[in-house]
């Protein structure tokens, strides 16, 4: 795995240093349902992200890192109010975006934490929003599904299972790592691609839904880890 792309973390801070308060910049502010952790977020990423590719000139990845996104919102509030799950442990965050959860994971007492994901942005905006929680975050880039094991003894995912190309590559990822004795625990807002007999429920959570897509005011999430 590799640190952040310089080229991506210099354009993430000009980019929450410009100025300005429309749809298409980023704010710092508490998390919806994390309230602990405050992210750098964009008003609207869409407007965002159209903005930064008519500026680049070229095709950029979504910026998932730009938004709440609920399985990560109900993991991390998991973590926090369960500490004795990561305090003194070897945290990794797969498919970190934001870093919402592995900065929750450091607030908790966290020994190590590494917030991983295979977009240099995220990778980036992991590193400047556990800057501005004051914790510890190693932000890594790279794509980890292939491996054999994990260097962790608590492996956290929310939200990694939201296509079935995805989930084919993720399960059995995780299956691997509670196999070499990591515990895993996933955020899903039940997307439609979780096998009931993979997976067990540990906890439920109603999370305020940020995502325009979604009719209802709540989203209830849950919490699963391997059967």
């Amino acid at each position: 795995m590799n640190g952040p792309s310089t080229a991506a973390l210099t354009e993430l801070e000009a980019e929450i240093d410009a100025p300005g308060d429309g749809l298409d910049r980023l704010r710092l502010v508490p998390t919806p349902f994390v309230p602990e952790v405050r992210l750098h977020l964009a008003e609207d990423a869409i407007v965002w992200w159209a903005r930064m590719e008519a500026a680049a000139g070229r095709t950029l990845p979504p910026p998932f890192w730009a938004s709440a996104w609920a399985g990560g919102q109900a993991l991390a509030r998991h973590l926090l109010d369960h500490p004795e799950l990561v305090a003194g442990r070897r945290v990794l965050d797969l498919a970190a975006g934001s870093g919402l959860v592995a900065i929750a994971a450091a607030l908790a007492g966290a020994a190590q934490v590494v917030a991983n994901d295979v977009d240099p942005y995220a990778v980036a905006a992991a590193t400047v929003n556990a800057r501005a929680n004051r914790v510890r975050v190693l932000a890594r880039q790279g794509d980890l599904l292939d491996d054999d094991g994990t260097p962790a003894d608590l492996l956290v995912a929310g939200d990694v299972l939201y296509d079935r190309e995805l989930a084919a590559r993720v399960l059995p990822y995780l299956r691997r790592a509670a196999e070499g004795g990591a515990q895993v625990l996933v955020g899903d807002p039940d997307r439609g691609h979780l096998p009931s007999d993979v997976l067990e429920v540990v906890a439920c959570y109603p999370v305020p839904t940020t995502e325009p897509s979604v009719d209802s005011p709540v989203r209830w999430v849950q919490v699963l880890r391997p059967r």
